[in-house]
């Protein structure tokens, strides 16, 4: 069986309290395993983290290939990087959360993400698309699982069951895909490549800008009190800039209103999360501005030439997965100064409490407060 302890995180943040794999994944893999030798060629993968999921079924399925989708960029890349280190010979392909994922899928792993509206969309594409005797095996941390799981896999599904928890970690399993499942939901409802009704994306609009977020987006089709903050300052401070980054862009609210507000300007919105560049491709189409503003999945803009932005805006997330941790705000802040041109400006929003200037000033150059609340601060950084 895989050796869990060899894997590694790369390229995402690494630290002593972070680990590439947890109970979670061992408790998929000894449920599943009878399934797994039986329907070797009909398995799907949902949510792996760096690996541990992917590689321990490999194992089981001999050389069958496997569908795969994980949302974070550094997730694929790490379960690469995993298999080379480990030598391992498992076969998979990395698929996008549509229904050539889980077409005839028997099997479904699927590492429960904490947002319900994530694993909504997740379940209602499986149930529509998977083969109807599927079995779909979640699992997630005590700690993290509410009852309002069971409500929503049983909303596409007709039989739930939880499993007894161990080392911390517990199982919930669904069977029987509900045909009417995506006719009963509440929201406006489009029609699928297949011909199945599906209720993601979501939209909403906020004046001239429609926001609309996969199941996985942070915040939705709302727009967040951080992003708000944020748009307040830009709005009577900002730069002229014609070349303008947001980095993380989440579903691409900060994209989007720029490309609104300056018409002569292009915006490369990058995140590492699928969901993300797909909501941020769709908020700039439904907000007329799809033309000036490029969707882009990217691990902090890696792919993007140094220097060649005037304006930066950055939005940074404050925790990994579950973990509060103040790594991939540091990550990102290095990103926007190789990005930025000499004299360029980083403009960035963040909860007060952390105190992210003195790594601003240290990263990217110069810092200045241009507001700041109970919750957030909002600085601009400009590059030595």
């Amino acid at each position: 069986m895989i050796d869990f302890e060899q894997l590694r995180r790369w390229p995402d943040v690494e630290a002593p309290e972070l680990v590439a794999h947890d109970a979670t994944d061992r408790l998929l893999l000894d449920t599943a395993r009878e399934a797994l030798v039986a329907h070797p060629e009909h398995v799907t993968i949902i949510g792996d983290r760096y690996g541990a999921l992917t590689l321990g079924a490999a194992e089981l399925v001999g050389p069958h290939e496997l569908r795969v989708h994980q949302d974070a960029l550094s997730g694929e890349l790490a379960l690469a990087a995993n298999a080379a280190a480990l030598g391992s010979d498992a076969a998979w392909r990395s698929l996008p959360l549509d229904a050539s994922l889980v077409e005839g899928a028997r099997v479904v792993l699927l590492q429960l993400p904490r947002g319900l509206d994530a694993l909504d969309e997740i379940t209602e594409l499986v149930a529509a698309h998977a083969h109807p005797e599927v079995q779909l095996v979640a699992g997630g941390r005590v700690k993290h699982m509410t009852p309002a799981m069971n409500d929503v896999l049983r909303r596409h599904f007709g039989t739930v069951s939880a499993g007894l928890a161990r080392q911390k970690s517990r199982l919930l399993t669904a069977s029987g895909p509900r045909s009417d499942a995506g006719a009963t939901a509440s929201s406006a409802a489009s029609a699928s490549s297949a011909g199945t009704t599906s209720t993601w994306p979501r939209s909403e609009r906020h004046g001239d800008l429609v926001v609309v977020a996969h199941g996985a987006a942070f915040a939705g089709s709302s727009i967040d009190v951080g992003t708000r903050a944020l748009l307040e300052a830009l709005a009577v401070g900002a730069p002229e800039a014609s070349h303008v980054v947001d980095l993380g862009c989440g579903t691409g609210v900060l994209a989007a209103s720029w490309a609104l507000a300056h018409p002569e300007a292009h915006v490369i919105a990058t995140d590492q999360s699928a969901a993300a560049v797909a909501s941020a491709r769709a908020t700039a189409d439904a907000s007329g501005v799809g033309d000036r503003v490029e969707s882009r999945r990217d691990d902090a803009g890696a792919s993007l030439p140094a220097g060649s932005a005037g304006l930066v805006l950055l939005n940074p997330p404050f925790h990994v997965g579950a973990t509060v941790h103040a790594g991939l705000a540091h990550k990102l802040f290095a990103a926007a100064a190789r990005l930025l041109e000499p004299g360029g400006e980083l403009w960035c929003v963040w909860n007060s409490h952390l105190g992210y200037r003195s790594a601003l000033e240290r990263t990217v150059g110069p810092t200045r407060q241009v507001s700041r609340g109970p919750k957030f601060t909002v600085t601009v950084s400009t590059r030595r």
